[in-house]
């Protein structure tokens, strides 16, 4: 069977996904307050890595850029921000329109990934980024959700 990753586009599609996402959220008041103090210059690229390695491709981002650890403590220690939270899935949403990932079930499959990332791994260390825990793995999901490491 094939990988969400594949049926994504692999590496191009989803770089182009992480593009339109960036840009939307960019251009959104509350969600661009996120990036206010600065974003690595390869964002788009990193991004991308990242849910290539979540979604069943290549483990180009732990073997370049950092681990699950290192991606969650960017995260952490911002307070609660359910708004935002909610208003990057729908800038996801606008995204996965915008470059054509429309059928169904991947839609559905990219939006459930993205808004669990957002509102649960991402989301969980709110107070202190000093709480993530080491050599945390980045979670893979599938066409059936999470799965177990």
């Amino acid at each position: 069977m094939q990988s969400v990753y594949e049926a994504a586009g692999g590496e191009a599609g989803l770089r182009r996904l992480a593009q339109a996402w960036h840009e939307r959220v960019m251009a959104d008041e509350i969600v661009s307050h996120a990036f206010s103090r600065g974003y690595h210059p390869q964002h788009t690229e990193r991004l991308a890595a990242y849910w290539a390695e979540a979604l069943g491709g290549p483990a180009v981002y732990s073997q370049r850029y950092g681990d699950e650890t290192s991606v969650v403590r960017m995260h952490s220690g911002n307070g609660r921000h359910e708004e935002m939270d909610r208003r990057a899935i729908d800038c996801f949403d606008d995204a996965l329109d915008a470059v054509g990932l429309t059928a169904e079930p991947l839609r559905q499959v990219l939006h459930d990934y993205f808004a669990h990332t957002t509102t649960t791994t991402m989301a969980r260390y709110h107070e202190s980024a000093d709480a993530v825990p080491e050599g945390l793995t980045i979670p893979r999901w599938s066409w059936n959700g999470p799965q177990q490491s």
